[in-house]
């Protein structure tokens, strides 16, 4: 090995960006392993390259000792102070073992550690680059389509965008340039692995920061994103400085900022909705482009009852109810949208059902004015003579007198009146005088 190797290591340092001390401290410690490999060695080495002219010696470790004990391990304290006068007791001596023909099988070694590193590396710096970049925006050029998986070329490396990250209805052409937001990078074993997405809201937020320079000042601050990607999309935005507004600021000047965005993500609905404090204000503004008549919310459950016209029912509840669930998504709150004639069908259901309570309130009020008073006269009868009663008259007039009247008078009023009635009189029952047995 020469000043060549030396030269080499300083040029892939200013061209691969790997430092050059890293290389020699590798291709050191893989002519440690080559030394005892070729040379069936077993004792301790050190490989020392000179840094200026490249030339590489090999050195012995051994343990200085007044009585050696092992021959490869320890010196006597005599022979290493002829090498260094300085070299004392328990002292690890460098004693130069450099083979003749250590050079050839150094270059080899160095050439096949110096890939390698090179490689490591280069990966190394690839995932530390793209890890930086994670949760933002990367442009690049579609490759290919491997089993629905798009590959693409982003310069220094390959990202993959799964079918789950991929936006529906949007078409991926090869070479075509596109924008991705990055989700997350892996380590591993053949290089750093970027998956990037086109459906995470993040892609939308780094969008506007890229378009709307308020946004990136800070002046305008995003406070929260619903999306549906490829079908619409709603942000509320805030605005620090009360003479900048916030909304004017996001849609540009004839809505040139906005447009560029929808363009990039071809098509795509944009609802910009200013941001408030109020709840009931800021669910108003979330449901647009629909009107809102009020918004009735319940803090501690975290509901809103809104009100809408009733022309403006489906246009707040939205195609499959995207507007009213972006909404909910959105606010955080949980959105039930009505029109104003279910509104006043409702009031009106509940006021009868107040009026019909009521009324039986008042019913029941009469039923004990009249009858309480006579209830408590029987009940009071009932428990001074009422079993006496009961057992004196009233089962013997049912043993004397039921019986009898109903076998002496029912029957025979049945049997001479009601049927004699119907064979003589017929239809003529209503005017037909009562005969003397009915009386």
């Amino acid at each position: 090995m020469s000043a060549e190797l030396i030269q080499a290591l300083d040029q892939l340092e200013k061209e691969k960006g790997i430092n050059k001390e890293v290389l020699i401290e590798a291709i050191e410690a893989a002519l440690i392993s080559a030394y005892k490999r070729n040379f069936g060695s077993t004792q301790n080495v050190k490989i020392y390259i000179d840094r200026d002219t490249g030339d590489v010696k090999v050195y012995a470790l051994k343990r200085v000792t007044s009585s050696p004990e092992e021959e490869n391990g320890d010196i006597s304290l005599e022979a290493a102070q002829k090498i260094d006068a300085s070299y004392v007791e328990d002292d690890i001596a460098e004693i130069e073992v450099t083979p003749r023909k250590f050079g050839r099988i150094a270059a080899q070694t160095a050439k096949q550690v110096v890939m390698q590193r090179i490689r490591e590396a280069e990966r190394g710096i690839i995932f530390d680059e793209f890890y930086n970049k994670e949760g933002d925006i990367v442009t690049g050029i579609i490759q290919r389509n491997e089993r629905r998986n798009i590959v693409i070329d982003l310069g220094r490396a390959e990202a993959v965008m799964t079918p789950s990250e991929q936006t529906i209805g949007e078409e991926y052409r090869f070479n075509d340039r596109i924008k991705t937001y990055i989700v997350e990078v892996k380590k591993t074993t053949k290089g750093p692995q970027i998956l990037v997405s086109r459906t995470h809201p993040g892609l939308v937020k780094r969008l506007f920061e890229l378009e709307v320079p308020e946004i990136h000042d800070g002046t305008v601050e995003i406070k929260s994103i619903s999306r549906e990607a490829g079908s619409r999309t709603k942000i509320a935005v805030y605005s620090k400085d009360p003479n900048v507004d916030p909304v004017g600021a996001c849609v540009g000047q004839k809505g040139t900022r906005v447009q560029a965005i929808v363009d990039e993500l071809r098509g795509e609905k944009i609802d910009i909705i200013r941001w408030s404090n109020d709840p009931e204000e800021y669910i108003s503004s979330s449901l647009s482009p629909a009107k809102v008549v009020r918004v009735d919310v319940d803090d501690e459950a975290r509901t809103a009852r809104v009100i809408v016209p009733d022309f403006q029912l489906s246009l707040a509840i939205g195609k499959e109810g995207q507007n009213a669930r972006l909404a909910a998504r959105l606010t955080g709150w949980k959105i039930d949208i009505k029109s104003e004639s279910q509104l006043r069908a409702v009031i009106e259901q509940q006021m009868f059902n107040m009026d019909s309570y009521n009324t039986e309130d008042e019913y029941g009020e009469e039923y004990e004015e009249d009858y309480g008073e006579e209830y408590n006269d029987v009940y009071e009868q009932e428990a001074d003579g009422g079993d006496e009663q009961e057992v004196d008259g009233g089962y013997e007039q049912e043993a004397d007198g039921g019986d009898e009247q109903e076998a002496d008078g029912g029957d025979e009023q049945e049997a001479d009146g009601g049927y004699e009635q119907e064979a003589d009189g017929g239809m003529e029952e209503a005017d037909a005088e009562p005969s003397d047995d009915q009386e």
